[in-house]
């Protein structure tokens, strides 16, 4: 297939795992590939309760970004959307068993991964940090793109806690590197509230490069316009 102009192969997929669930997904190859090995991207889509799935607008629109560096790119639909079989969970807790076991099966499908990059976009940016940092050689990176802050309590059935020391765990690891993106006009959580979030990662990580924190002036939870362009201009500047 090409898109803007930028040639790939889709496989579409429905993944059998052993936490008992199938998964509908789609795998897009770039030609092309770098001789130096292969990288994947796993795309986590917005809270499936609200409509999200793997098709979500704003994920699509980082395809682009993502086949020019020649990037693997995973997406999924979590367990009860679309032909995904399951239940949701209401503490995230099975999505995220769920995509350990998606990764593992992706480690065992594309031979020699050197680095594996998770892009979690609003509920997904929560899943994706339950995923820790994998073992050397590979290089491990989250984007956590419009972090629902602001109702983080009631989409995780209150482990606000958890999650928080699950990622500032990420951020300690010498493995990990995080890019965390979002608009102060987000609907869901106010610029008051990720500036103070931003101080804690900051401290978290102690001074060190692995963490990017880029705020986009006038971008709304749902990146639309302008700022959705800027988005896709971020992540191209910080892939590795």
């Amino acid at each position: 297939m090409l898109q803007d102009g930028i040639s790939y192969d889709i496989h579409q997929l429905f993944v059998s795992l052993p936490t008992g669930v199938s998964l509908e997904a789609d795998l897009l190859k770039p030609n092309g590939l770098d001789e130096n090995g292969c990288k994947l991207a796993i795309c986590l889509h917005p809270w499936s309760w609200l409509g999200g799935q793997k098709d979500d607008p704003v994920l699509a629109s980082l395809v682009d970004p993502l086949l020019e560096r020649k990037y693997y790119v995973l997406r999924y639909n979590s367990r009860s959307v679309g032909k995904s079989t399951g239940f949701s969970s209401f503490t995230g807790f099975s999505e995220a068993e769920d995509l350990k076991a998606l990764v593992q099966w992706a480690l065992s499908q594309i031979e020699n991964i050197t680095s594996v990059v998770f892009i979690g976009y609003s509920h997904g940016s929560l899943i994706s940090t339950l995923h820790p940092a994998l073992p050397a050689p590979i290089r491990t990176s989250h984007v956590l793109l419009s972090y629902p802050l602001g109702p983080r309590g009631w989409l995780t059935l209150f482990r606000t806690s958890y999650y928080q020391d699950q990622l500032e765990g990420l951020l300690k690891d010498d493995r990990s590197n995080i890019l965390a993106i979002f608009g102060d006009g987000d609907e869901f959580t106010s610029i008051s509230s990720y500036k103070e979030w931003t101080e804690k990662l900051k401290e978290a990580v102690q001074g060190s490069d692995r963490l990017r924190i880029v705020e986009i002036e006038n971008a709304s939870h749902f990146w639309r316009g302008r700022s959705g362009l800027e988005l896709g201009q971020v992540l191209r500047r910080w892939l590795p």
